[in-house]
């Protein structure tokens, strides 16, 4: 009794364990490699829906609130989108023309002119919005007021302004002259001028252009969308790897069951 009881024991024991899951090595190592990265892309992308929400919410306050004048933007901390009260002349001998901005699928400039503010006595850049620029043989078309003027402006500080690439073309030695970025201290320095390092754009008036300049360059809404994207790759690929390590496990099991039969 006791030796049949042994040998089914020792019959048990020799068959080998069969593996439940077995998602084999290099989808493995793949899913170990792409999991976090596709989990952390989708909270980076959260995060920037999150700042961006944020500066919306800033601008729409700040458009609530009154102007404040020149003279008080050094002692604030963060003038960002500041509505700011001007009065003085625009210097229509100068003018950038800030290239590459299209609206509606045409191409155009942005225009930046120094102007006077004779409530502070300081030089300032404004930006007077966007012209069409069909032809570039020949220079888009605008005027400047020669009238004293008052006028409300808002601060605009790009984001990432650290990082900006620098503008490697040189000065044209005629005006109206083309730029590719807004760097306030270089267009100072070539009119040898100690103005605000600030560009200021122009709400709509007399002087103005076409404004209507978006808050964020993407919204909020598709940064979420984006970071239910990768939440949804990165799910895709759980339950792949899943499947796998299953039907692999089975495949196996079958496989040792046919060699003990």
């Amino acid at each position: 009794m006791r030796d049949s009881r042994t040998l089914a024991l020792s019959s048990i024991a020799s068959v080998p364990r069969r593996p439940l899951f077995r998602p084999g090595r290099l989808p493995s190592l793949l899913v170990a490699l792409l999991l976090p990265s596709m989990i952390g892309l989708g909270f980076w992308q959260l995060s920037r829906a999150a700042e961006k929400q944020e500066l919306i919410a800033v601008h729409e306050r700040r458009m609530l609130q009154a102007p404040v004048t020149v003279d008080a933007l050094p002692g604030i901390e963060d003038p960002a989108q500041l509505r700011v009260r001007l009065q003085g002349r625009f210097d229509a001998r100068h003018t950038w023309l800030l290239d590459s901005r299209v609206r509606d699928g045409q191409a155009g400039v942005e225009v930046l002119q120094p102007f006077h503010d004779d409530l502070s006595g300081r030089w300032l850049l404004l930006n007077r919005g966007w012209v069409a620029w069909p032809d570039r043989r020949v220079a888009p078309a605008f005027g400047t007021p020669d009238t004293p003027l008052s006028l409300t402006a808002s601060v605009y500080l790009p984001p990432g302004r650290g990082l900006q690439l620098q503008d490697e073309r040189e000065p044209a030695a005629a005006w109206p002259r083309l730029i590719g970025q807004v760097e306030p201290a270089r267009l100072w320095a070539e009119l040898r001028r100690d103005g605000l390092a600030y560009e200021m754009r122009l709400e709509p008036g007399p002087a103005s252009l076409r404004g209507g300049w978006a808050v964020v360059a993407m919204s909020p809404q598709k940064h979420t969308g984006y970071a239910v994207q990768w939440f949804a790759m990165a799910g895709a690929l759980t339950l792949l790897f899943l499947y796998l390590g299953v039907h692999n496990a089975r495949e196996i099991r079958h496989a040792t069951c046919h060699r003990h039969a």
